[in-house]
């Protein structure tokens, strides 16, 4: 079902400019709720970090926090102002894109190795959904650059290029406003952009300064109405890896499809009926997506998790208040989705989803945890 017609996007684009310019709105979630006890005894706070260990991004705490899925935080990390997006290497060290540049922690021994500032000027490093400095990153195939989408106030954002091995800043990319999102192909020869309050996602070949200009696509199946007062905007992309293919969820009622190649868009029909954020893409091609609730009183349904299938099949999995992203479990069971938010309602906790069973269970740990990982 598509309420949303234009009238309605004319209203919720007012509705949304006299809130808070370019902003993601719901209400407040619950309280969070113990996990459910457990009989063995989490890993020693010394002992190396075990497999399937969670990593979250702590936006609240200026922190990274490792939390064991059964019993909750085993640690946390200083890494810098208001953390959000990270990503982690095959050699175990994570990158991670803060107000103050990108930190890089050895997630086996839970420590801070390093902090790569930025080369752009973001201006004072501060708190909130505006700030300045990173927000979404990836890291290449093979581990030899890590890719930062940087948010810089009142103006389009850049994507700042890490050489992983120096730890210094090689190149600097203009793209879209509020880079919520960075991806990058399976063979890893383009990275993608996601521009929140531009509505686009940049295309961006990886290589030398040489490379061809980056492309900007505009994904906006609602249209552009609005600017940016207007709610109906991409979050996260998700790169399919049967075919390359990107996948950016709007609303629980459509599927953006897009090819990095032509720039052509399909859309196809979704079911949630909820304002969308975090997606990520299974090596099946499930696809996961976060559901933060109706944008407004008694249009929409309330926060959920969805996976779709390859086939278009869709389950819905209803979520206590507002979440932000999704990582999955290595055997593909089990989805943690992080309570933190970029908004009001955010708690501070992962939900525990059992994709089999659809069961949840909260499981605090954190401060308004946003990225996450599955180590």
């Amino acid at each position: 079902m598509n309420r949303r017609t234009t009238g309605t996007r004319t209203a919720l684009a007012a509705l949304a400019a006299a809130l808070l310019l370019g902003a993601c709105g719901a209400g407040p979630g619950p309280a969070a709720t113990a996990p459910a006890p457990s009989a063995s005894a989490p890993p020693p706070a010394t002992a190396p970090t075990p497999q399937g260990t969670l990593l979250t991004a702590d936006f609240g705490a200026d922190t990274v926090t490792f939390t064991d899925p059964r019993h909750g935080a085993m640690a946390s990390v200083p890494v810098g102002r208001a953390p959000y997006g990270l990503a982690v290497g095959a050699d175990g060290r994570a990158w991670v894109a803060t107000a103050e540049g990108v930190a890089v922690v050895d997630t086996r021994t839970r420590e801070l190795v390093a902090r790569v500032p930025y080369r752009t000027d973001t201006g004072p490093a501060a708190d909130g959904e505006y700030r300045g400095g990173g927000m979404g990153i990836a890291l290449a195939p093979d581990g030899a650059h890590a890719y930062v989408g940087v948010n810089v106030p009142g103006t389009t954002g850049v994507l700042e290029v890490v050489d992983t091995a120096t730890r210094e800043v090689t190149s600097v990319v203009p793209v879209g406003r509020r880079p919520f999102d960075v991806d990058v192909s399976p063979d890893g020869s383009e990275v993608y952009v996601t521009g929140h309050d531009s509505f686009d996602v940049t295309v961006v070949t990886a290589g030398s300064p040489g490379s061809p200009a980056p492309r900007r696509i505009e994904v906006a199946p609602y249209g552009t109405e609005g600017g940016l007062g207007s709610w109906l905007k991409p979050h996260y992309t998700a790169v399919r890896p049967s075919d390359g293919m990107l996948l950016l969820p709007f609303e629980g009622e459509r599927l953006a499809v897009v090819d990095p190649r032509t720039g052509r868009t399909t859309v196809e029909r979704m079911t949630a009926d909820t304002h969308q954020h975090g997606a990520t893409a299974a090596p099946d091609g499930r696809l996961l997506v976060v559901g933060t609730g109706a944008v407004r009183a008694g249009d929409g349904e309330g926060p959920s998790l969805t996976v779709r299938d390859p086939d278009g099949t869709e389950r819905v999995h209803p979520l206590e208040g507002p979440h932000e992203d999704v990582a999955l479990s290595r055997d593909g069971r089990t989805a943690y989705v992080t309570g933190g938010f970029t908004r009001d309602g955010y708690w501070n906790g992962i939900t525990v989803v059992d994709l089999d069973t659809g069961d949840t269970r909260r499981l605090p740990t954190g401060s308004r945890p946003l990225g996450i990982a599955v180590l």
